[in-house]
């Protein structure tokens, strides 16, 4: 059997664009591609693998909540920055939303599609109901940690659990892990993609080998606002008319 590759729609696309790939009667997980990421040019030193590890597997068992609307937290200067602000001095990167469709959906962000993910967070939502939110136009979700005095030293893309809201909603939390085999599999097979929205062959055990990974993968500016806070914005092509997506790192 040929290497899969991803089949990829224009960035422009809703999430509800996915295709569907065609029935297998006798359907078998996908290959592992060989790895050929490269490192990014400003690589950080991975401290405390075990307590990221720690803190995934408990939170991971936690329920995906939805309580009545929250607001998302307030940024300093009172207000969410807007998307298309002019004067921005962020730096571009690539993002990638995936997950099997019922599982939930994980954020990796590379300095280029060709790197290791410098951050991978698993998010407190299912692939399905982020689509959904997508296919509305516009999704904001806040990721937001404490401030306390005994962090003043550890940058906000090294902590390890963030309280999250989607469009002003508590979903639940968002944990930082390091990338797994899998994950490194899905950044292998995007490796050529750029920007793009579709589905991957499944190869997981719990999913089962004719399950489908979505995913979207568009290019991000980043915005460092202060020591305490870092958004993402999601850069759609000139007259592009699809969803806008915001991710913001709050440390409040």
């Amino acid at each position: 059997m040929g290497e899969p590759k991803p089949r990829v729609s224009g960035a422009s696309s809703s999430t509800d664009s996915y295709s569907t790939p065609s029935a297998s009667p006798t359907p078998t997980p996908a290959p592992r591609q060989p790895v050929t990421l490269l490192e990014p040019s400003h690589q950080h030193k991975k401290k405390g693998k075990k307590v990221f590890r720690v803190f995934r597997s408990v939170f991971r068992s936690f329920p995906i909540i939805t309580p009545a609307a929250c607001k998302i937290p307030v940024l300093p200067g009172g207000s969410l920055p807007d998307q298309h602000r002019s004067g921005s001095s962020g730096s571009r990167v690539s993002g990638t939303l995936f997950g099997y469709r019922k599982g939930r959906v994980s954020l990796s962000i590379q300095e280029n599609s060709k790197c290791f993910p410098s951050l991978v967070v698993e998010l407190a939502m299912q692939t399905m109901v982020l689509q959904k939110e997508l296919s509305g136009g516009m999704v904001r979700i806040a990721l937001e940690t404490e401030k306390r005095a005994d962090k003043e030293k550890v940058k906000i893309m090294d902590e390890p659990l963030w309280t999250m809201y989607c469009n002003g909603k508590k979903t639940g939390y968002g944990v930082k892990r390091d990338a797994t085999e899998e994950d490194l599999n899905v950044m292998e097979l995007l490796r050529p993609v750029s920007m793009g929205a579709g589905v991957l062959p499944g190869n997981s055990e719990a999913e089962g080998p004719d399950s489908e990974m979505a995913y979207m993968r568009a290019y991000f500016e980043r915005v460092v606002g202060s020591k305490d806070s870092e958004t993402f914005y999601m850069l759609s092509p000139e007259g592009n008319n699809g969803p806008e997506l915001s991710i913001f790192f709050v440390r409040v």
